[in-house]
């Protein structure tokens, strides 16, 4: 095959940007011509949409053209500045966040500052606050229109509705689960190859080749979507979305911290159990609608391991549900705020075998080695992915880490201290003062690093997805027979005997008597030895990472 690339397609990008750049510098010069003549130049709405907009747009095609043209220079820079990069955008994603939510307070608070009579007379679809008003409370005068102070007034009133901020949040939602996909794929492919002494991606963006998941992407969205001719096409095609919706919709009442939840509802765990447990519809639809026989198997096994993994999982979950006395995720997570030893795993030995046993049952129910038998390459091709490619092909795996995080996510909430740090979050009340709200955003930063943020429970989350990754380049997979072996006779009596130890725990061990004090210590030595251990570990890791098995050499490659 012929490649269809001509080096004339460059030159023809770059004045095509270049022309429309032009031309939408020429609509913003031209509508603000005309908006003075005709005397609308100080109507906010109409500046955003007939000069801002396309002044700012011209500007992206003006970048766009010089990235075209300069792009041995772009390239270069990536290169060399590869970690920067990354962690600058890391850093940028948690503060944009963070700054979406400061200006969510910063509307509710003009709307709490109305008076009653201004409360009750509502706006466009129902929201209590004119652009007017909210330009007045900028201003610190009254309601006005027109002007400059009008644009920010603009763009902060749809930010008083429910519905944009749920938008917002599922964009949100939607790009941080395509983050974790992309730096999880990559990241296992750099597990793995540190366990099998190679060098896994080194090239695709410079610094150990950490834009391959980015390149591969942009692949697999242009290959060729096939479709078998024995397929049943209408659920072909709709099996992908089963599997990965259900996972993202996981993410609804996920809490990353106290304030940091899309739905704080009441049966939050639930909600998320019974969306990882939809997940498997699309699997089945996947291995049956491809009218492949190694298909078929897979997307059986799949169905008869993941509905019964899921019976030892929810049952080792109710473990500390039954400590915590509540459903509600954010409720269970600030009741492991006082420190290290307050965490759950710690609270006696049945919640620390249950951490135990849900983590097993969570590698069966993500399709994670050693309990991959509905892939089981060596056995069945791809199992029920045999026959997807491109865009398909791509959101099973989507939709396969968003559910690594999630159950790791839920491991961090109910066992390992949720969002807080090893430090008590009293350290920081003693220093700065019990209300938080009252501190200041230097403060409440320092504190998001220190003692609780998103970022400890992003942390946890991911250590344990890292876990998993180990787990899958260690471990050889194992029959099927085996593992419905373990689940039936093994982890559901298991977490039956757990659930019952926990149960008489709670009656006959009140919390803050001498036995429930040393089993805490106990245990907490235990987790800490464990967490040092993993430390060590790293660092003989560290100081060893040029050694290699062999004659192989890595002075070569780029980023080693």
């Amino acid at each position: 095959m012929r490649s269809p690339w001509n080096p004339a397609y460059k030159d023809r990008a770059i004045r095509l940007f270049l022309v429309l750049a032009g031309l939408f510098v020429a609509v913003a010069g031209v509508g603000w011509l005309a908006l003075s003549l005709l005397g609308f130049g100080r109507e906010p709405l109409v500046l955003l949409l007939v000069v801002i907009g396309p002044l700012l747009t011209g500007a992206g095609m003006f970048g766009t053209a010089m990235v075209i043209r300069h792009h041995a220079v772009v390239g270069g820079l990536l290169k060399r500045l590869a970690l920067p990069i990354f962690l600058g955008g890391v850093v940028g994603l948690v503060v944009a966040i963070w700054v979406i939510a400061l200006l969510y307070q910063y509307v509710d608070g003009i709307e709490a500052a109305q008076s009653e009579s201004a409360r009750q007379v509502f706006t466009w679809f129902g929201g209590p606050l004119t652009v007017g008003e909210i330009q007045g409370y900028l201003t610190g005068g009254p309601a006005t229109r027109g002007g400059w102070w009008g644009v920010p007034a603009v763009l902060l009133w749809p930010l008083q509705f429910q519905l944009v901020r749920d938008i917002i949040g599922v964009v949100g939602v939607v790009g941080f689960v395509s983050l974790v996909a992309m730096v999880a794929i990559w990241g296992e492919r750099k597990v793995s190859a540190d366990m099998q002494s190679r060098l896994g991606p080194m090239r695709v963006g410079g610094w150990h080749g950490w834009a391959q998941s980015m390149a591969d992407g942009l692949k697999l969205i242009q290959k060729e979507d096939i479709i078998m001719d024995g397929a049943d096409k209408p659920l072909f095609r709709l099996a992908p979305y089963l599997a990965f919706v259900p996972a993202l919709a996981a993410f609804i009442t996920l809490p990353f911290g106290t304030y940091w939840i899309f739905r704080n509802l009441d049966v939050g765990l639930i909600f998320i159990l019974a969306m990882l447990g939809i997940e498997v519809v699309g699997v089945i639809l996947a291995g049956w609608a491809s009218n492949n026989k190694w298909s078929v198997y897979g997307g059986m096994r799949e169905a008869c391991q993941m509905v019964s993994y899921e019976i030892p999982m929810g049952l080792a979950l109710l473990v500390p549900v039954m400590i915590a006395g509540t459903l509600r995720l954010t409720d269970i997570g600030e009741l492991q705020s006082g420190g290290f030893h307050t965490w759950l795993v710690f609270s006696n030995p049945f919640v620390f075998a249950a951490a135990v046993v849900y983590y097993i049952s969570s590698l069966a129910n993500c399709k994670r080695a050693p309990f991959d038998l509905p892939e089981a390459e060596s056995e069945l091709v791809a199992g029920f992915l045999t026959e997807y490619s491109g865009f398909r092909w791509c959101l099973f795996f989507f939709a396969e880490y968003a559910a690594m995080f999630v159950v790791s996510g839920l491991a961090t909430i109910l066992f390992l201290g949720a969002w807080h740090s090893p430090l008590p979050f009293s350290w920081a009340q003693a220093w700065w003062g019990a209300d938080w709200s009252q501190w200041t955003l230097w403060q409440k930063a320092l504190g998001g690093i220190l003692f609780s943020g998103p970022l400890w429970f992003v942390a946890k989350a991911g250590f344990l997805v890292w876990v998993q990754m180990w787990l899958r380049w260690t471990l050889p997979r194992i029959r099927l027979d085996q593992v419905m072996y373990a689940c039936v006779q093994v982890l559901l009596p298991v977490t039956m005997v757990l659930l019952l130890g926990a149960s008489f725990w709670g009656l006959l061990v009140k919390p803050g008597t001498l036995v429930a004090q040393i089993t805490n210590a106990v245990l907490t030595l235990i987790g800490a030895f464990f967490v040092a251990g993993f430390f060590a570990i790293a660092a003989y890791g560290y100081r060893h990472r040029r050694r290699l098995v062999g004659n192989m050499s890595i002075e070569a490659l780029p980023g080693a």
